[in-house]
């Protein structure tokens, strides 16, 4: 008879379990952290239902942040092509997990708060690197810290900061687009945004911002320096080299549109052409990159026989496997309680009864305002369901000089993806051109009380020009900046239960003959007769 297999518990510690025995521990390794592995995602996905609906729009619908959606897949694979690195380092959970799991959690209720999308993004970057902290340590999270860190790079910023970008690099391409222009003998002016070229006047539009080429090119040339074997100041000249080679590709293509407007008309700056134009430098500036990347590698002593590029794939000596994970692993059930607690959270926010005070209609606003007449309007359904306000003013008043559009729309609850939208990131979307933007006093109707400030803009299509004036009226605040209401939707909702707000906009063409003086001057007037009835359809 054959005597029976003994196990001993040294064998096991010392990792020298009988065949049986480590295929069972390994099996239900795998099953109980598959397990633990679908309820993270499960709850991770229902938690950002709606941040991650928001960012696969962002990545379909806006050309700025098309190549977001490659960068999860990008992220992937770097870790599976250094998976038995990973695994030869040894994969031990640790309760450090939990530090970036509780940051994340509190970005994702104050996003919900404060209604920003780009927090809860954050707050889901935060709480995936503490899951994985907490799964397989700290050796091995460092063998991932790009392949990590890299997912940051779909996240698109914060739509004021895209703004406040967009109009500097606006400027800077007119400057280097006249600037071609006029090196090969182009006579061109420029005007803000507006490149004169006698008969035909471009305008440089948000969309030719060169926003469409720096961030693809940041990507690029991070995941190409984190794959260039060489030296540390190699990689960090080619990151560097991005911005500058994005804006000046982006002002040769502005002059390169010029020209090509002067010889054969507007045609050349619409349709097929622009895009070509568009597509043909953005090749050539990964070309340029590429011929970086080359010169960069004949700088300095070259390695016998090794590439430049590699990605390491085979661990030292071969090692492929891992000691098996515990079945149940306390950092990792922790980190799933949390989450838990998070989505407790999150259904407590938006399920709570607000504090909502009775308000009139904006059907009720009064259409004769001393001397001025109004005409109300209807939104568009495709506006409507964009905005998601609760009730909204839109209306034609005529007056003394001219008409004022007056738009005022109303929030009962501005939570993720029903706020109120600021006009600097609206506006540019039209193709209008924000020419100057300052706050400004407007005095009381007929002299009475101490005023209000409010932000002045001046935006200009072609030859069209409009003065704007717009402030925001949260509860019994009025507000200019946009990052104020942000932080005041956040302390009213912890404080009183209150989100509810509105935007109040009026705008003024300038009409043939007209000076912008005299727009400036009609709009104020009209706001100060708005402002004093306000208060009946946006309650303090």
């Amino acid at each position: 008879m054959s005597k029976p297999t003994v196990v001993s518990i040294a064998d096991l510690e010392g990792g020298r379990e009988a065949p049986a025995e480590a295929n069972w521990l390994r099996g239900s390794s795998l099953l109980a952290w598959g397990l633990l592995g679908l309820v993270a995602i499960g709850l991770l996905g229902f938690l950002y239902r709606n941040s991650f609906s928001y960012l696969f729009q962002e990545w379909m619908e806006n050309e700025d942040y098309g190549h977001g959606i490659f960068v999860p897949l990008i992220s992937l694979a770097l870790i599976w092509w250094r998976r038995d690195h990973i695994l030869a380092v040894g994969l031990a959970p640790t309760w450090w997990g939990v530090v970036p799991v509780v940051f994340g959690a509190g970005l994702f209720v104050v996003g919900e708060l404060a209604t920003l999308y780009f927090l809860h993004h954050l707050s889901f970057w935060f709480l995936l690197v503490g899951l994985v902290l907490s799964s397989v340590g700290f050796p091995a999270t460092r063998r991932m810290i790009f392949p990590l860190g890299y997912l940051l790079a779909m996240i698109p910023p914060p739509h004021m900061l895209q703004q406040s970008l967009s109009s500097s690099l606006q400027l800077i391409s007119s400057a280097l687009g006249v600037g071609c222009l006029q090196i090969i003998g182009v006579t061109a002016f420029r005007d803000g945004n507006v490149i004169d070229l006698g008969p035909i006047q471009l305008q440089v539009v948000e969309a030719c911002s060169g926003l469409r080429y720096l961030f693809p090119l940041l990507a690029f040339t991070l995941l190409c320096a984190y794959l260039f074997q060489d030296r540390l100041w190699k990689r960090t000249v080619l990151v560097a080299s991005a911005a500058p080679l994005a804006v000046v590709l982006n002002g040769l293509r502005i002059g390169l549109i010029g020209v090509l407007v002067e010889q054969f008309g507007k045609g050349a700056a619409e349709g097929f052409m622009h895009l070509f134009e568009g597509w043909f430098l953005f090749v050539l500036s990964l070309a340029l990159l590429s011929l970086e990347l080359w010169l960069l590698g004949k700088i300095g002593p070259v390695t016998s026989g090794k590439s430049n590029f590699a990605v390491p794939h085979r661990a030292p000596g071969g090692a492929s496997l891992a000691p098996p994970l515990p079945l149940i692993s306390g950092p990792v059930m922790g980190c799933v309680a949390l989450l838990l607690a998070t989505l407790a959270v999150s259904f407590q926010m938006t399920s709570r009864e607000e504090t909502t005070p009775p308000r009139q209609n904006f059907l009720e606003f009064p259409m004769r305002l001393s001397e001025w007449h109004g005409e109300p309007m209807a939104m568009e359904r495709q506006y409507v369901d964009a905005l998601r306000f609760d009730d909204y003013l839109l209306a034609n008043y005529q007056g003394p000089g001219g008409p004022v559009n007056v738009y005022a729309a109303y929030y009962r609850s501005q939570r993720s993806g029903q706020a109120t939208h600021s006009p600097k990131t609206c506006i540019p979307g039209g193709g209008w051109e924000i020419t100057s933007l300052d706050e400004v006093l407007v005095s009381a109707d007929s002299g009475v009380g101490n005023g209000f400030r409010a932000n002045r803009v001046v935006i200009q299509k072609g030859e069209q020009k409009q003065v704007v004036l717009y402030w925001f009226k949260q509860r019994n605040r009025l507000v200019t900046s946009e990052y104020l209401v942000k932080f005041f939707l956040l302390w009213d909702s912890l404080t009183v239960q209150r989100t509810d707000g509105a935007l109040i906009r009026l705008v003024a063409a300038v009409q043939p003959g007209e000076t912008e003086g005299a727009a400036d001057q009609r709009v104020k007037q009209l706001a100060a007769a708005v402002h004093p009835l306000l208060p009946a359809y946006v309650p303090d």
